[in-house]
């Protein structure tokens, strides 16, 4: 995970937005979510590094997809001050094999919003900040262990925004918190907005997202996918940076289309109250 000190994140929060892409194609036949080996929140690997999953996509052809944060797939992605050329971002190139928790084979990069944003020559700070998001293909030999749900949580339901001062849930899976289940859930706040809705100042109860977090799902107190994790602010508060997953959808639709693109809801319902997570 990149680490910043200073920060400034304020202002209003975006306009809702609804999942890019047609709702035509039907969903994969998903594994039971009790015995999925691949669902949101599994560990990736590739040559720049380990980082977390954060939901499960499918498109109109029948792929399915992990998502993670661009910076995760990037060989610059823990000292880039951002997505873009202009920051030292180096994206993997597509193609690019990347390993994932529980699969029998490695996927493949498919998307990332650095290599979008750098054919563009985009400059555009917020957006360089924010816009952080890549899919991984999961090889077709391992689309049968995958489930969507989010553990503990259940859920994701569509996706959306959220507003300062609402209830916000994660569920982390850095190696550094050595595969400690209590530690994997996280619930917490959303601080302020960018003027622009891309981005999202987040606090945590139990203690904000550490490196190897990078990338994981954040659900809005609807169980919406709202955002992925990305950026930890060392401003004694130790706030989390996170993009607005709508926008970023909005992105990938409008420069790299997949066709037929959208998340995939959870088989298991969304639960707020779940009862393992650590007090605040």
């Amino acid at each position: 995970m990149n680490l910043r000190r200073t920060f400034a994140v304020s202002g209003m929060l975006g306009a809702a937005l609804a999942m890019p892409g047609t709702a035509s194609a039907a969903p994969p036949s998903w594994a039971p979510a009790a015995s999925a080996t691949i669902h949101p929140g599994v560990e990736t690997t590739s040559s720049s590094g380990g980082c977390t999953g954060n939901f499960i996509f499918f498109d109109g052809a029948g792929n399915v997809y992990l998502g993670v944060a661009a910076h995760c797939v990037d060989a610059n992605g823990s000292t880039a001050q951002g997505r873009c050329a202009k920051d030292g971002a180096q994206p993997l190139p597509l193609g690019s094999p990347v390993m994932i928790q529980g699969a029998s084979k490695p996927g493949t990069l498919a998307y990332s919003s650095a290599l979008a944003m750098q054919q563009l020559g985009t400059s555009d700070a917020s957006l360089c900040m924010f816009n952080d998001f890549a899919l991984i293909k999961i090889d077709p030999a391992d689309v049968s262990k995958v489930n969507p749900s989010v553990p503990v949580w259940g859920g994701p339901v569509g996706v959306g925004p959220a507003a300062p001062g609402s209830q916000i849930y994660a569920y982390v899976n850095s190696s550094l918190r050595l595969g400690v289940s209590a530690l994997e859930p996280m619930k917490g706040t959303v601080d302020s907005v960018t003027s622009d809705g891309r981005g999202y100042g987040v606090h945590f109860g139990s203690g904000p997202a550490i490196s190897g977090d990078s990338g994981s799902g954040v659900m809005n107190a609807q169980g919406q996918a709202m955002a992925d994790l990305q950026f930890l602010i060392i401003n004694g508060a130790s706030t989390n940076l996170v993009g607005d997953l709508g926008l970023e959808l909005s992105y990938l639709a409008a420069h790299a289309p997949i066709p037929g693109l959208q998340l995939a809801d959870g088989t298991e319902p969304f639960n707020p109250n779940a009862a393992t997570v650590l007090p605040a």
